[in-house]
């Protein structure tokens, strides 16, 4: 009895002394070397920054240099032209088509497909991640982010602050408005979100921590103060390239589910009230006064404790028109309405790469799942991007999709765009030949197999439209019942 006594003494001895073995030491620390995530979404941008090209004007020196440290995507598209659903699609890696929120409204919450997956902040806090952010990251809707990410710190005044009146002339939605405002930067929400993501970052974290600071700027109220303003007299403001025929070669379908029940200005009011360049130089102020932001927190991150074990996702959430295709605002499947600013940086990502493979938005939460070595999602649509971030020229075969309610599809490889409408009538482009899209080209016999292709992407389920009242909503409505 004493023998097993004491030889029951010597194995727990070992197992003791195995615990405290240099291995177990390093597996511990393995584990709180974790690697951190910073998610950064700026509400709104298209591809108006200087590494993308977007309009040569664009002065953006903080994107462009986050790029050189990175990864730069030229070819990411949003799953929705509006800022619930693509919102919604990146927290839960779903299409609209799958979950049925396609505009904005209703909450994830309201979805019965969608609820049942873990938003992102979530997951990463059940992995023992510290989550916090502020701003905008899902979308605005009372208590829509408080729901959805722990320790949330607030949007910080929003879209705010407002004048007593409106700047510019147009009637119409009041957060339609553009111009010089307020005196100064300390003013602004974004400023307020900048800072505090500059103290968060200061502070030691016992915990590897998921980050999101979401930016509102250049959502409108175009409204920033008079030295971003300055940056581009309006002299020398140059508006987009565009043709005047443009729509001659769209359906009316395709042309309704742009303008019917929208809330933004008209081309024809633009023009006939000479808004046009200072719409473009309001939206170029906002884009550089939100880099300036950006660059405050990714400074703070440099100088900080954490610079080198993190990852770091710089998005949009959708694209914007400023006069191409005769419109104003998102919510369009075209180029400008879906395309948006990706660029991934952190610990094993090549610096200075650029890659064209289309990709999406929703690839954002499977990558950081693989990124931070957590384990995938077997219900996530999006494919995480990994491989192409360890080989830029690595085989991809998937295409990117955008939906504007059921029935609206825009699928989009590396040279080509495909979109197909509620009623039927579908469009074309060939961006080898056609960057701006200007020529519709799906009649033509050249592309009938490329054409059938893309055609193959479209859901064959689409869920019902959930919510209702939102301008999406009434557009979709309004679209069908308008006559062709």
């Amino acid at each position: 009895m004493m023998k097993k006594i004491q030889s029951l003494s010597v194995i727990i001895t070992v197992l003791f002394l195995a615990a405290c073995s240099p291995n177990s030491k390093k597996e511990k620390s393995a584990k709180a070397k974790r690697p951190n995530v910073l998610l950064i979404a700026v509400d709104d941008l298209n591809d108006w920054i200087g590494v993308l090209g977007g309009h040569p004007q664009a002065k953006t020196p903080n994107m462009d240099k986050l790029a050189r440290r990175g990864v730069l995507f030229t070819n990411a598209h949003c799953q929705a032209p509006v800022c619930n659903p693509s919102r919604a699609s990146i927290m839960t890696s779903l299409y609209p088509s799958t979950t049925g929120i396609y505009f904005l409204n209703p909450d994830i919450t309201a979805s019965p497909v969608a609820n049942k997956n873990i938003v992102m902040p979530k997951r990463f806090q059940q992995e023992g991640y510290n989550v916090f952010a502020a701003g905008k990251l899902f979308h605005n809707g009372k208590g829509i982010n408080e729901t959805h990410i722990p320790n949330y710190a607030g949007q910080f005044g929003g879209f705010g602050p407002m004048p007593s009146k409106k700047i510019s002339t147009y009637p119409g939605h009041p957060l339609w408005d553009w111009g010089v405002y307020p005196e100064h930067d300390e003013q602004m929400p974004d400023y307020k979100i900048a800072s505090w993501a500059v103290t968060q970052l200061a502070k030691k974290q016992k915990q590897p921590f998921w980050m999101g600071v979401g930016f509102y700027r250049p959502h409108v109220p175009q409204f920033a103060p008079q030295k971003w303003f300055d940056m581009f007299p309006l002299a020398d403001i140059q508006l987009p390239k565009t043709i005047t025929d443009d729509l001659e070669d769209i359906s009316s379908y395709g042309i309704n589910i742009t303008r019917l029940k929208h809330v933004s200005p008209t081309h024809e009011w633009v023009t006939q009230n000479d808004e046009w360049k200072p719409l473009v130089q309001s939206y170029l102020a906002c884009v550089s006064f939100v880099d300036a932001q950006l660059g405050r927190v990714l400074t703070a991150l440099d100088n900080g404790a954490y610079g080198d074990n993190t990852y770091v996702v710089l998005f949009s959430d959708h694209g914007f028109h400023l006069g191409e295709k005769e419109r104003y605002a998102k919510r369009s499947l075209w180029e400008d309405g879906a395309r948006v600013p990706l660029i991934i940086v952190g610990p094993g990502i090549p610096k200075g790469k650029v890659i064209h493979k289309p990709v999406q938005l929703l690839d954002i939460y499977p990558t950081l799942l693989e990124l931070t070595q957590l384990k995938p999602d077997a219900k996530h649509e999006g494919n995480s991007l990994v491989p192409l971030l360890k080989n830029t020229m690595q085989e991809w075969p998937h295409y990117a999709r955008t939906s504007f309610g059921p029935g609206n599809y825009a699928i989009v490889s590396e040279r080509y765009r495909f979109i197909q409408y509620h009623d039927g009538s579908e469009e074309f482009y060939d961006h080898k030949s056609d960057p701006q899209e200007w020529n519709n080209v799906i009649a033509s016999p050249k592309y009938t197999a490329i054409i059938a292709q893309h055609r193959a992407q479209i859901p064959k389920e689409q869920h019902e439209i959930l919510g209702k009242g939102s301008t999406g909503h009434l557009s979709f409505e309004a679209s069908k019942k308008e006559k062709l």
